[in-house]
């Protein structure tokens, strides 16, 4: 907004060149979620404990040392989407259609987790919203998603390692719904211990931050050879938000939590990073990145493949950082090191734009 409304009278005024920048307007898009987070934080926290009574159900089949966390408020993730939604419109140019695009995916992802949260603090047990409605409403915005992208991008896929892309013709619609709806719910399944989805969504963003910056100057891309994508680089600024968004949750979500994310937030976040992720094309590099989801849903998968198939469990609890918990890992060793891999990950991800 600051940009279509300021740039303008640049000729007038020279300091408002500063708004053509994309490394200023995400740098200060950062900021401004993260003191949104900061300010707004403590009082939307005392308004969940108040609204909220009981607070999150605690699944009665997992580790016992959850059950102390009886009454942390949930839904935090809807401070995440407000300070990241304000911070975006606040610094991006609104006339970018992926940016609308963007915001339209990560909110409908985000009614989807409202609505499973409301029925799960409503009903008082963590059952929530059933399976399959998840799915279908997952697979409509993403239908919308996937579909517009079809009509700003190309349909292909950038292969890390090599010099090529895949082109998938109207095959790439699918499979973008795919990586949305995978990623969404990989982050959502991480969200199960204090600031260890938010803290890997973190430095995921920051890695394709760095990327769609690249993919949108003509220059860059075309020295490190990943598809030019002219409408991407202000996804520089989507990406920035999120980060500081998350950063300023992040303030209140460490352990010990004073609020959960949810899965309005979870669902959301996961749906903002495929999203960027599929805009320049890097759904592997996303795969690589974000490698503590891929891990937290594959053990899922895992284990109800062995169980219905053996009777046997392969983890003590899925997903698998519950697994680390019932070995005796201390709840804080668990997400740090999650958090350690996660770091790692991005930067192998980073890596292999040159790695060509």
């Amino acid at each position: 907004m600051l940009y279509n409304l300021l740039y303008p009278f640049a000729d007038q005024y020279p300091i408002f060149n500063l708004f053509q920048y994309i490394t200023f307007r995400s740098i200060y898009a950062l900021i401004s979620s993260l003191i949104f987070c900061w300010i707004f934080g403590p009082m939307f926290i005392r308004w969940l404990k108040k609204t909220q009574g009981k607070g999150q159900p605690i699944r009665q089949d997992g580790p016992q040392s959850h059950f102390s966390k009886q009454g942390t408020p949930t839904m935090g993730g809807l401070l995440i989407l407000v300070a990241f939604t304000f911070s975006t419109l606040l610094w991006a140019d609104l006339t970018n259609p992926l940016i609308w695009l963007g915001l339209t995916l990560t909110l409908g992802y985000a009614l989807i987790g409202w609505l499973d949260d409301y029925l799960k603090i409503s009903k008082g047990n963590s059952k929530g919203l059933a399976g399959r409605w998840k799915i279908i409403l997952q697979l409509f915005f993403g239908g919308i998603a996937a579909y517009g992208l079809m009509q700003y991008t190309d349909p292909i896929v950038d292969i890390p390692f090599f010099k090529t892309q895949w082109d998938m013709g109207w095959f790439y619609m699918p499979f973008v719904i795919f990586v949305l709806i995978g990623t969404s719910n990989a982050v959502n399944l991480t969200d199960g211990l204090d600031g260890l989805a938010v803290t890997p969504t973190i430095m995921v963003a920051a890695a394709l931050a760095f990327v769609v910056y690249i993919a949108g100057h003509v220059n860059f891309s075309t020295y490190l050879m990943i598809p030019h994508e002219p409408l991407a680089g202000e996804l520089t600024i989507f990406c920035s938000a999120l980060i500081g968004a998350c950063i300023g949750f992040l303030w209140f979500n460490t352990y010990p939590a004073q609020v959960f994310m949810g899965d309005v937030g979870a669902l959301a976040l996961g749906g903002a990073l495929a999203f960027v992720a599929c805009a320049v094309h890097q759904q592997f590099l996303l795969a690589i990145a974000g490698g503590v989801f891929v891990l937290e849903a594959v053990s899922v998968m895992i284990q109800v493949a062995s169980f219905k198939l053996t009777g046997k469990r392969v983890f003590r609890m899925a997903p698998i950082h519950h697994h680390y918990e019932l070995k005796g890992w201390p709840e804080p060793k668990v997400i740090v090191r999650f958090w350690i891999i996660s770091f790692i990950l991005a930067l192998i991800a980073i890596s292999t734009l040159k790695l060509r």
